[in-house]
């Protein structure tokens, strides 16, 4: 079956293990009720700090991106996430198997070596050169937030709030708010995310085509 694999690779995690792994676990929650029934298993982390879930093929990559790097307590992590074949199976993603977490594997230790924070891959050739054009601008523009601007784009890109409907959530000014959206560049990050989700959910599933990371030939 075609499923969306999700790695996340929490970066320089040796040097506070334990912080990590609490924040992990918390992230792990969260991600458990935001994707809901899309999940083909719960999501889990390992010893060495790595984040890993298994989603429906059509399930959208960066609600895991954005709810990690837009985190009150958001540590630096680089996420892979391969579209492709997986095996049936039971139990969280971390005992799951398939042709795209082998794929999402090769894709991270990549990730590692070129110092990426952000790739995406559907298996259709295209898709996945464009997105290679977009997804390291969004990585860069969400590392670059200080808390106070992962605050307000949490509100903004994920609850989908107005500015005076986040001005009033944190009880400030109006302009106040337009400032820190200027200065997060929520107006920009939000046309980003809209492209990226338009290309990914454009790009179909690899059996479309017979090709890509879930493709056995």
């Amino acid at each position: 079956m075609q499923g969306l694999v999700l790695f996340g690779d929490v970066v320089g995690s040796r040097r506070d293990s334990s912080a990590a792994a609490e924040w992990l676990r918390h992230l792990v929650e969260e991600l458990d009720q935001a994707y809901g029934e899309q999940r083909l298993a719960p999501f889990g982390f390992t010893q060495g700090d790595e984040l890993q879930g298994l989603l429906v093929a059509d399930a959208d990559p960066l609600v895991a991106v954005l709810h990690a790097d837009l985190s009150p307590a958001a540590r630096p992590i680089r996420w892979v996430c391969v579209k492709g074949g997986v095996d049936t199976g039971e139990g969280p993603a971390t005992q799951r198997t398939g042709q795209a977490f082998l794929a999402a594997r090769d894709a991270i230790e990549a990730a590692r070596a070129g110092h990426d924070r952000l790739v995406i891959r559907t298996g259709q050739p295209e898709a996945d050169e464009l997105l290679a054009g977009m997804t390291p601008a969004l990585a860069d523009m969400l590392e670059g937030l200080t808390p106070r601007q992962r605050a307000v784009g949490r509100m903004a890109l994920i609850e989908g709030l107005r500015q005076s409907e986040v001005a009033d959530r944190l009880g400030v000014r109006r302009a106040t708010i337009s400032v820190s959206f200027g200065r997060a560049k929520v107006q920009t990050l939000q046309r980003l995310v809209a492209a990226i989700r338009k290309v990914y959910s454009s790009a179909g599933t690899p059996s479309d085509s017979g090709e890509g990371p879930g493709h056995l030939p």
